[in-house]
Formats: C-alpha cells, sequence, structure tokens
C-alpha cells in the first residue's frame, strides 16, 4: 500500500448510492480524502439514488463541506483552502465549471457507467439497456470543458445480460467502479500520467430522461415494453400506466409465452391473479409479476 505521505491530496464529491461504496471502496484499499463535499439533506430528492456520505467520511475522521452548488464562492474557496491535487467527482448532477477544474493541482476525475466515447450525457444505465447494448464499462475520465469528452483514465468493460434491469446494471457498473478506481489512484500516486484521448468520431450522445419517460406506451410489442420497464426501475422512478382509479406502477415483467391467447386492445387488462397479464401491439402481451397502485377492473384499457 502506498504511504500516506506519498498519495495525492484529494477531494471527493459525490451524494448517490454510487458515491457512497466508492468512497467505502478508496478508504478500505488506503486511498482516504482529505474531504469530502455532498448535498445537504434537504437537497437529497435531486437524485432519486440519493445516499448520505457523512457517515463514511466520520468514520475515518474526514471532513465534510455540503454543498448546493459546486461553483459557488463558498464551494470554490473550501477546495482552494485544502489545495487538492486531484479532485474526484463520482455520483454528481451538475458541470464542473474552468473555475472549479483549475483548483486540482492534476486535474478532476469524473466517473460515467458507459463505454467512452459512446454513451456521453445523461440516464447512460437506462439507454444502454433501451438500446440493446450487448456491452458496456464503467469509465473514469479526466473532466474537460465539454460533456464527458476529457481523457480516459481508465475503463473496466463487462458483458450487458439480455434481462438486466436497472439495478442489476446499475450494480455491475459500481462494482466496477469500486474495482478500478483504487487502482487509477495507486498509479496516480505511483506518478504514472494516464491518459487516452477519445476518438470523437466514435462519440453517441444520450438525451436527458425524466420520470414522465417511465409511461408505458401500450402500442409498442410487449418485448419493448418489458425492456423499457427493466431500464427505468428501481433506483430510478419507474414504468407505470394510469386508468380511471389512478395510477399503476409496474416494477417487474416478462413476455408471456405461446401464440397470441389474449385478443383485446393495447393496454387491456385481459387477466388478474398472482400476476397480470395486459395486451401490447400485434397481439402480445406481457406478465406482470411485481406491481404497485391500486388495479383497475378486468378489461379495462390502461393509458388512454
Amino acid at each position: 500500500m502506498i504511504d500516506r505521505a506519498d498519495r495525492p491530496k484529494t477531494a471527493f464529491l459525490g451524494a448517490v448510492e454510487g458515491s457512497r461504496r466508492a468512497l467505502e471502496a478508496l478508504c478500505d484499499a488506503g486511498h482516504v480524502p482529505d474531504l469530502v463535499l455532498t448535498i445537504p439533506a434537504e437537497a437529497a430528492a435531486r437524485h432519486s439514488d440519493y445516499a448520505d456520505l457523512a457517515e463514511v467520511a466520520r468514520k475515518h475522521d474526514v471532513p465534510v463541506f455540503e454543498t448546493k452548488d459546486i461553483n459557488d464562492t463558498a464551494t470554490l474557496a473550501e477546495l482552494r483552502d485544502l489545495a487538492p491535487d486531484l479532485i474526484l467527482v463520482i455520483g454528481w448532477s451538475q458541470i464542473a465549471k474552468a473555475d472549479f477544474r483549475a483548483v486540482p493541482r492534476l486535474g478532476t476525475v469524473g466517473f460515467h457507467p458507459a463505454p467512452l466515447p459512446r454513451l456521453r450525457g445523461r440516464a447512460a444505465i437506462p439507454w444502454t439497456i433501451l438500446a440493446g447494448l450487448q456491452e458496456t464499462a464503467a469509465t473514469l475520465f479526466w473532466i474537460d470543458e465539454g460533456c464527458d469528452s476529457g481523457d480516459i483514465l481508465i475503463q473496466g468493460a463487462f458483458p450487458v445480460e439480455a434481462r438486466e434491469t436497472a439495478r442489476s446494471l446499475y450494480d455491475k457498473q459500481i462494482e466496477t467502479l469500486c474495482r478500478i478506481l483504487p487502482e487509477a489512484l495507486d498509479r496516480i500516486a505511483a506518478g504514472d500520467d494516464i491518459r487516452t484521448r477519445q476518438d470523437g468520431a466514435q462519440a453517441s450522445y444520450c438525451a436527458r430522461r425524466t420520470a414522465e419517460d417511465g409511461r408505458i406506451d401500450w402500442t409498442l410489442t410487449a418485448a419493448d415494453v418489458d425492456r423499457l420497464i427493466r431500464a427505468v426501475g428501481e433506483p430510478y422512478p419507474g414504468a407505470f400506466t394510469d386508468h380511471a382509479k389512478g395510477r399503476l406502477w409496474i416494477d417487474s415483467a416478462r413476455v408471456h409465452d405461446g401464440p397470441p391467447g389474449y385478443i383485446g386492445m393495447p393496454g387491456q387488462l385481459q387477466e388478474v391473479g398472482d400476476t397480470l397479464i395486459v395486451n401490447c401491439a400485434g397481439f402480445s402481451a406481457i406478465e406482470v409479476i411485481g406491481w404497485r397502485g391500486e388495479l383497475p377492473a378486468r378489461h379495462t384499457v390502461m393509458g388512454r
């Protein structure tokens, strides 16, 4: 393990479940940061996967600075007072502006749950599933003025399974991050300058997603509806459909096997029991396994 005096002075910035797990992995590997920056608890609604980092920081005697804006005067003053060699931005929704990036001596490192330069931008985990990718990667990169465009520090690739969910893919991303982040800091502490320029010609960009994008369009095929349900579930807001009695959240489902056995309108609730059968386009159907909310009557057409 590299001696504390030889490690770069580091500030760690984050606010989500993945941030907490990465911070724990760093501390366990001997890379305890010198400062943790996170959002105050009253701003937790900003992230569906919010996690409190203060408990981990206190365990390792690391001071905590709370901020809602990493680019404001108070935050920049706190960082300049620390004079870090490195800032790690792991799970934060704001852009690191030029004044922020100018603080650390070595640079600012970000995490992106995608195989950069592919899938730059927002909501990379849901889009990975929706796009039907068969492989992805966790990427640490040097943050620059662009959108996830900085030089790559390190990547860890892994396959995307056929029945991947947002939760399973999120966990794989964070498990990979927890493996590659201490390795990257070991190499930085050893004096390695790890930078691989991204090929901009290979770049693709993910559009921002909101909770409303979890609304199910029953005129899609059962396979497409199933894919949406898997892509937007926990730790994200989830997939839903509305009916006269309210909103039904669908947490898990599968394509109904066999030839068309249910003839009806897209969105029509055909069977109600231990599972639900709902019609989709082309007389296909999904079998709903997990749901929340009040069920409408059988044969109700949902989503109208």
